[in-house]
């Protein structure tokens, strides 16, 4: 597991944002904005990753034989 796989949503958001703001600045060398691009695309996938898993999480219930079910609400037209 990466340091970055290691990260809190939290912590990646803010690493993500900061990143934002360093290349908004536009005073970044050519090398180093596309590795700090580079990192913000892993940190964007990882809040990704750890939203998607929260989301199945909270879409999965336990039946009432203990199977594990998607919990689904249907919207009325």
């Amino acid at each position: 597991m990466s340091a970055e796989q290691k990260l809190t949503f939290e912590e990646a958001m803010k690493h993500l944002e900061e990143i934002v703001e360093k290349l908004e600045e536009g005073d970044v060398p050519l090398e180093e904005a596309i590795n700090i691009y580079k990192k913000g695309m892993e940190l964007s996938k990882l809040c990704h990753d750890k939203l998607k898993n929260v989301e199945s999480q909270l879409t999965e219930i336990l039946t009432e034989d203990g199977r594990k079910d998607h919990f689904v609400i249907t919207e009325e037209e």
